[in-house]
């Protein structure tokens, strides 16, 4: 008992003798610059301020001292690190983010290199899988379509409900269509693959997404599905491609939400140069009404160029008070320049995926004609809630499940990082946001029509039932929805 009591009391010393030296040998000086220096970057491009401040309740200057605090207080830069994820945690923004450069590997040997679609950022575990299909009885589609989009039916009461899974909203999820792409497009083995490559080999995949959403939905309606159920439950976000997609589904034709810009270099750049090119192709259009709508559009533009390079002092924002000025300025749509258009009456002009970028896509309105529903999560978000947000706004689907992770919307060209210059951190904040149509901001997330009682601690087929349970309820939602948009 003496000597157990003796070890311990030596290994306690020895613990506290290295802390003491780690304590000693830290300094935690240049987080605490980087602190400021991100707090002056928060304060400048934080898009949902309003939000943080008024909705989520945030004391934002207490959340940066509580850091600057444990920062203090660190012993390491491990210490440091968790200080500064602790903040974008206890905010409550998914698309405020600190990230840290990775330290050397000392495995010692060569790391073996990433295959090239990988290097590119495609990987298979971004997709989220299917919840729906985990419902007793449901059958698969069988054609033969890619596995992108898992689709099958569930028999509900004699009826044909059918479940279409989208896991991801961006191409980068399917390294298959990477490879595809990268042949198809001729792009040589040993070649680079920069910015402008890889723009070209996501816009492929994401065409092939388009193909075969609308082919799955076209195999769900002739194997006599009558409803159909979208599932996003799980789905993180992704790309603008969610624009096109959420078309295919509905008839109804879809406005999309108002886009909000946060003042100063990035967004007045932005606008500089979209000024620039409807100008340009506002001159070489020969059609009269073409060419006063785009001069039109190039003025609009114009005006909320000059708008984002006005500043607007945030500083009341810390004090719990909202400025005197508009901290967000009103853009244009999620979809573009603007909110809703015919596909076929834009279908051939040069500029038609410049102004409504779901144009991009050869996507078909209305694929699916029939009662819709979205099965969302707490873990659907981004782009997911983009989706959702626009089909529930239109009164074209019912949303059923949890509510939302409420990401809203996140970075624009890049965005505007913080390149912390102490520790070579970098912290990223949103430059833009998604209201909804009763002028709310995107980021509280989607409430669902129907709610379903999901739980952390569920397991799959757990989630499945609880989902099925509220099937029949969520039917008649979206019968009765389907029924009153009719003419």
């Amino acid at each position: 008992m003496y000597s157990f009591f003796r070890k311990a009391l030596f290994c306690a010393a020895v613990s506290a003798a290295l802390t003491a030296a780690r304590a000693e040998t830290f300094d935690p000086k240049p987080w605490l610059d980087d602190l400021e220096q991100a707090r002056a970057a928060f304060g400048a491009t934080y898009a949902n301020m309003d939000w943080a401040v008024f909705e989520r309740e945030a004391d934002l200057t207490a959340l940066f001292e509580d850091a600057r605090a444990r920062i203090g207080a660190a012993g390491n830069e491990a210490e440091a690190k968790a200080a500064f994820n602790r903040l974008s945690r206890k905010l409550g923004d998914g698309h405020v983010v600190f990230s840290w450069p990775k330290a050397a590997s000392g495995g010692g040997g060569p790391e073996a290199a990433p295959d090239r679609c990988q290097a590119l950022g495609f990987d298979t575990s971004m997709v989220a899988a299917p919840l729906a299909a985990k419902v007793p009885g449901y059958t698969p589609v069988s054609n033969d379509q890619p596995a992108m989009f898992p689709a099958g039916l569930i028999d509900v009461n004699g009826r044909a409900v059918g479940v279409i899974k989208i896991g991801l909203f961006s191409p980068q999820g399917f390294p298959q269509l990477c490879a595809d792409a990268l042949k198809a497009l001729a792009i040589p083995a040993d070649a680079d693959c920069d910015e402008a490559c890889r723009f070209k080999v996501e816009d492929w995949g994401a065409a092939r997404m388009t193909e075969a959403l609308m082919a799955q939905l076209r195999a769900l309606k002739a194997a006599g599905a009558s409803a159909l159920v979208v599932d996003l439950a799980g789905n993180g976000g992704g790309s603008e491609w969610a624009e096109a997609a959420v078309r295919t589904v509905t008839p109804v034709r879809l406005k999309s939400e108002r886009m909000g810009f946060v003042r100063g270099e990035h967004w007045t750049t932005k606008f500089s140069l979209h000024e620039a090119d409807i100008r340009t192709y506002a001159e070489a259009e020969t059609d009269a009404s073409d060419k006063a709508f785009l001069t039109g559009l190039a003025d609009e533009i114009e005006a909320k160029r000059i708008l984002a390079a006005t500043p607007c002092d945030g500083a009341p924002f810390w004090q719990g008070r909202k400025p005197d000025c508009d901290w967000v300025g009103q853009g244009f749509f999620g979809s573009g320049f603007i909110a809703s258009a015919d596909p076929a009456t834009l279908r051939g002009k040069p500029w038609a995926d410049y102004v409504f970028q779901p144009m991009k896509f050869l996507y078909e309105e209305g694929v699916w004609d029939g009662p819709l529903i979205v099965l969302v999560d707490q873990y659907t978000a981004s782009a997911s809630e983009e989706f959702s947000a626009v089909l529930q706004d239109n009164k074209a689907a019912v949303v059923m499940g949890a509510p939302t992770a409420g990401a809203g919307c996140g970075h624009t060209d890049g965005g505007t990082p913080a390149a912390l210059k102490a520790t070579g951190g970098t912290m990223e904040v949103p430059d833009c946001v998604r209201f909804r149509a009763d002028g709310s901001n995107e980021v509280m997330g989607i409430a669902p029509d129907i709610l379903v009682g999901f739980r952390p601690s569920d397991g799959p087929k757990r989630l499945a039932l609880r989902f099925a349970e509220k099937l029949s309820e969520a039917l008649a939602a979206a019968d009765a929805l389907a029924a009153s948009s009719k003419p």
